[in-house]
């Protein structure tokens, strides 16, 4: 297997996330898979920040601990960094900023003057990610045209300065002894991109027109996006004043026939809870994308959690249905959140997708094809008679009409009511109501029969088996594959797909449950469902799982 790992590190402010992203360019061109991890400190300038960059013939959901290549800005990268070195591994280094003595002995290395280059050159610090592109390539002997090219599609200032730094460290790492010529594959390029870009092009093909969001980390990728393609997708992208205007608007376009989705954490989204229960009560569809990150309060922002599961499914105060679901990848990330939109306009019920930072931000090669989404329309008034926004229905789906239309009264209201929308406080008229709105279950468990809502994955024979959901996916399913073990991974987690779980559970002597939170809330939920776990791997660090440690955590349990 062709398998290569990169480290790049700094501090905030040196291009850290640019120089991971010229690197998957490259490699992408190359015909290799993608990963990128993305490690950074919620800080502006300072701190310690890394990228580990992943290039592989085959495709990957994860990122590796142990390194071939490291690109070091600083010292800090170097003495926070040694678990993810190799005796093998090539550092590549400022020689400006670190002297020799700094690296052990044991270690190949590259020293160039890369803050002398760009002073010499009139350029910035952060365009050493150029320069270090650069020497790469030369170490590598890959094309120095395809280094030109990536630049040219990603620098937007002093294009021609950069490629002629760039071509400098070219020149010096082509001379270095440890060198070789690393194969180019026969596969073309795929899209790269990350998680919360691939929720929203799944919105987008389920037919959203607006966006709203307060800005909040890991979340805020989505707004930043969408706001800088507003008119290629015909999405408007709002940034309202708080969360909570951010969830009421989103209701307010929903009430108007306009497909809405918001974007926050989980600080945020308790901030929206109240206008979930609305949602509940007054039946009005509206996707939230809730990507978790550690808590309680604020927590560690910028790193990775799954510890608002329950929250999800337990938010908002009163009894009805809310549907939620829990991508592993961005194909799963664009699917799921275009399938979720489609339900959420056709049951006139919250959704929720279930991302964190692991998923959110890191990068991944695609493999969708996004055509074969489609904008499913909900059930929508007749325009005969008199209009009853809560017709009491069979199915517990009442018809659609909107503000707006001449010949429908359109209520939406937050307290009990009857079939016209009438508060009332009547008993038979509130148990009618909560039936209705409660029947919609039923009707979706039966719609879901004919839907993908597990994967099966790993060594389906196995009588080990791993219970993973949302992006611990991509390091479980590695793992279970080098140790030939069963995945089991639900998409859906409301409404649970118990009874899929369990027909695949049949005959397996170890169930071993992985989440990234400390109380293995996924666990709780399968023991509601009547399916017990017989050991738990639960990671709380703020750090996604890697391969190697996980795999040895499997191995102890399962030997």
């Amino acid at each position: 297997m062709k398998d290569f790992s990169f480290l790049i590190g700094g501090k905030a402010g040196d291009g850290i996330k640019q120089a991971g992203h010229f690197l998957a360019q490259l490699f992408n061109e190359l015909g290799y898979n993608i990963f990128i991890y993305e490690d950074y400190q919620s800080l502006i300038t300072g701190g310690h920040n890394f990228s580990i960059v992943r290039a592989s013939d085959k495709r990957i959901l994860s990122h590796k601990q142990k390194v071939d290549f490291a690109i070091v800005f600083n010292k800090d990268t170097l003495e926070k960094n040694q678990e993810n070195f190799k005796k093998e591994t090539i550092i590549i280094y400022d020689s400006d900023v670190i002297q020799s003595n700094d690296l052990p002995k044991k270690y190949k290395a590259v020293a160039f003057p890369m803050s002398n280059v760009l002073k010499e050159s009139n350029l910035p610090l952060i365009v050493r990610n150029a320069v270090s592109l650069g020497i790469l390539a030369g170490i590598l002997k890959i094309d120095f045209e395809l280094v030109k090219k990536i630049i040219e599609n990603s620098v937007h200032k002093k294009i021609e300065e950069n490629i002629k730094v760039a071509e400098i460290g070219y020149k010096e790492g082509l001379e270095h002894k440890n060198g070789f010529e690393i194969e180019k594959l026969k596969n073309e390029p795929r899209k790269i991109l990350t998680g919360n870009e691939a929720i929203a092009l799944g919105a987008v093909r389920a037919g959203m027109k607006f966006y709203f969001a307060y800005p909040m980390t890991p979340a805020s990728g989505i707004l930043h996006f969408l706001a800088a393609n507003e008119d290629k997708f015909g999405v408007k992208a709002i940034h309202p004043e708080n969360e909570i205007a951010v969830a009421l608007m989103a209701e307010g376009a929903a009430t108007a026939g306009k497909r809405a989705m918001v974007g926050t954490s989980g600080g945020g989204f308790a901030l929206m809870v109240e206008a979930l229960s609305l949602a509940g009560q007054a039946e009005i569809p509206i996707v939230f994308v809730l990507s978790q990150r550690p808590g309680p309060a604020t927590g560690i922002p910028t790193y990775t959690s799954q510890a608002d599961l329950l929250f999800s499914l337990f938010a908002g105060h009163g009894e009805f249905l809310k549907i939620v679901v829990a991508p592993g990848d961005v194909d799963e990330a664009m699917f799921l959140t275009a399938m979720a939109m489609n339900l959420s306009w056709k049951y006139q019920t919250p959704a929720i997708i279930l991302s964190d930072k692991h998923l959110s931000e890191s990068v991944f090669s695609a493999y969708y094809d996004e055509n074969k989404i489609k904008i499913e329309q909900p059930k929508l008034w007749s325009g005969k008679g008199d209009y009853k926004r809560y017709s009491d229905e069979k199915d517990g789906i009442s018809s659609l009409a909107f503000l707006g239309d001449k010949n429908a009264i359109v209520k939406a209201t937050s307290y009990e009511h009857n079939e016209f929308g009438i508060t009332t406080e009547n008993s038979e008229e509130a148990k009618k109501m909560a039936e209705k709105r409660l029947r919609k279950k039923i009707t979706l468990l039966k719609e879901l029969k004919g839907e993908k809502t597990i994967n099966v994955l790993g060594n389906k024979k196995s009588k080990n088996v791993l219970i993973v959901w949302g992006s611990t996916k991509g390091a479980a399913v590695e793992a279970a594959e080098n140790l030939g073990i069963k995945v089991i991974q639900p998409m859906f987690i409301e409404p649970f797909p118990a009874d899929e779980i369990k027909k695949e559970l049949k005959g397996a002597k170890k169930i071993i449950d992985i989440e990234t939170n400390a109380t293995g809330q996924m666990a709780y939920i399968l023991k509601a469902n009547g399916i017990e776990v017989d050991e738990k791997i639960l990671k709380y660090d703020g750090r996604p799982f890697i391969i190697e440690k996980l795999e040895e955590k499997i191995k102890k349990i399962i030997k």
